[in-house]
């Protein structure tokens, strides 16, 4: 054998009890596994090398539902910020804006659009159009493995653009192509931000006509749905009804209630999943174990404020009497940007901006829309935020349920970025399931590897089994738990010293190796 991992304390992610065990890796999969006190005559696996495993849990390795390292991948070959949290696998391609499929003018807005998440994209070589060639692009080595969703709000902007109307037959007939395609050359499924322009133009029926091509390849619709504030109850049912009536899979984005209208209402949105499962529903979710948001600064204005694309966000907000509309609409109504909730801006960090000019105002609140404007015109709308309007008992709450995976939604742009990016995983761990019990260990490692694994229909990972490939995370139970704090969010997790990626180490005793194992992973028939 390749390797063993000897007296490891085995949590197979099934959720089942974990049992003492050595597991031996050959040629990228798992091999064999001896427990303890295997029959007579069943001899212990021997390797080239062996790893002694005593005291240490071995799980498979964890898949992020909810990533936003697509550029990240490939600018950064270590990528430790999820290397090191034990995270095999990530789903990019999220909240309906990515950068694929695309063509010349589409790239140029989506790169504009999102600068806030992912940089502006000037250090990428952006060799690719189509969602194949992404994902062609990946396979030439990355960190860790990465899934790709088709982002409805890049599709709606190459077919139709920023325009706040239905699509007409023939721009539906080419979102259709588009998500086909996509869906031929590997996606997983189809990912919406109804929150964020130009995605949040298509009505319902829009979204059902691109949900039947994406259920027609077996995948699943993830959406960051309309409202996640006033409303938030709505808008899932929302998402639920349409689903259905499309005959789509459904996974939540960071699904959360959020803002005071949905202080201790966690219970609710509940029962509304549990009545669609128990009907037939196939519904699952992803959460991050904080309380705080985090996105861009533009995306909490208006849509109206947005329609035609950035540059003419910034055309409004330079004419006055524009921008004094935009603000009445964020404090005293209610932005759809802001998930129908008026804007109180104490709530309002920044973490990150594109221009270094302003670095000093990472780590402030904004203090007014006088502010904001400035920020977001001299930063050109790439400013980052952190938005403080969660509830702990909602996040506790939430993650107990049955079809709950974990995201970490981490954003790793900007100086302080929220330390979710680099702390989900051993959060669940460490504080979650060993300091609050809120988990037992066994059922958090499901959550986080077979549960997730089984709804992007993975037949070989996300479990400790014989035969399944070798993405394999080993953690100390007592010690592990998230390094990344508000105030130092770049910090390494603690009690993981090895991870590995198609058996291959990534993770060394606590250190990045060189390796590039990840790949895409792309959905088939």
């Amino acid at each position: 054998m390749d390797l063993v991992f000897r007296d490891a304390e085995v949590v197979d992610g099934t959720g089942g009890a974990s049992y003492r065990a050595d597991v031996a890796i050959d040629g990228g999969r798992i091999a064999a596994i001896v427990k303890e006190g295997a029959a007579a005559g069943c001899q212990r696996p021997t390797a080239r090398r062996v790893v002694d495993a005593e005291g240490l849990a071995l799980s498979p390795g964890f898949i992020d539902m909810h990533a936003h390292s697509d550029l990240a991948l490939l600018r950064d070959p270590d990528h430790s910020a999820k290397a090191a949290q034990g995270v095999t696998l990530e789903v990019l391609g999220q909240d309906g804006l990515s950068y694929a499929p695309v063509d010349d003018r589409t790239l140029a807005e989506v790169r504009k659009a999102i600068t806030g998440w992912n940089g502006s994209g000037d250090d990428i070589d952006f060799d690719w159009r189509t969602v194949g060639e992404y994902l062609d692009r990946l396979d030439r080595g990355i960190a860790v493995n990465a899934a790709y969703l088709v982002p409805q709000g890049t599709v709606r902007m190459y077919a139709v653009g920023w325009d706040d109307r239905p699509a007409t037959e023939s721009e539906l007939d080419h979102m259709r192509r588009l998500v086909a395609e996509g869906m031929e050359q590997g996606a997983v499924g189809m990912s919406s931000g109804l929150t964020y322009t130009p995605g949040m133009y298509a009505k319902d029926a829009e979204l059902s006509e691109l949900c039947r091509v994406v259920a027609g390849y077996g995948g699943y619709y993830c959406p960051h749905h309309r409202s996640y504030g006033a409303g938030a109850l709505e808008a899932y049912e929302e998402m639920v009804r349409l689903t259905r009536e499309a005959g789509c899979a459904l996974h939540l984005a960071h699904a959360t209630m959020n803002f005071g209208v949905n202080e201790g209402r966690a219970p609710e949105l509940l029962a509304l999943l549990d009545e669609a499962l128990d009907a037939g529903a196939d519904i699952s979710l992803d959460t991050y174990p904080y309380t705080p948001g985090c996105t861009t600064l533009v995306a909490v204005l208006p849509s109206w404020a947005s329609e035609g694309g950035p540059e003419a966000v910034l055309a409004r907000l330079r004419d006055d009497e524009t921008a004094e509309r935009i603000r009445h609409h964020l404090e005293v109504i209610g932005s759809d940007g802001c998930h129908g909730v008026p804007m109180d801006w104490d709530t309002i960090e920044i973490s990150g901006v594109a221009e270094a000019g302003l670095a000093d105002w990472v780590g402030r609140r904004v203090d007014g829309w006088a502010t904001a404007r400035r920020l977001l015109l001299e930063d050109r709308l790439g400013t980052t935020i952190l938005q403080h309007v969660g509830h702990e008992e909602n996040v506790r709450t939430i993650m107990r349920h049955r079809v709950h995976t974990g995201g970490s939604d981490g954003i790793l742009q900007g100086m302080k970025p929220h330390p979710r990016a680099y702390g989900t995983f051993p959060q669940y761990l460490g504080r979650y399931v060993r300091d609050l019990g809120v988990l037992t260990l066994e059922d958090c490692v499901a959550h986080l590897t077979s549960r997730p694994a089984a709804r992007l229909g993975l037949t070989d990972r996300g479990r400790i089994r014989e035969g399944y490939r070798a993405d394999l995370v080993l953690f100390d139970p007592e010690t592990v738990g998230a390094g990344a704090t508000y105030e130092s969010p770049r910090t390494l997790p603690t009690g993981i010293p090895h991870v590995l990626v198609d058996g291959e180490f990534v993770m060394e005793d606590g250190r990045r190796t060189s390796a590039l194992a990840g790949r895409s992973v792309r959905r088939t028939r």
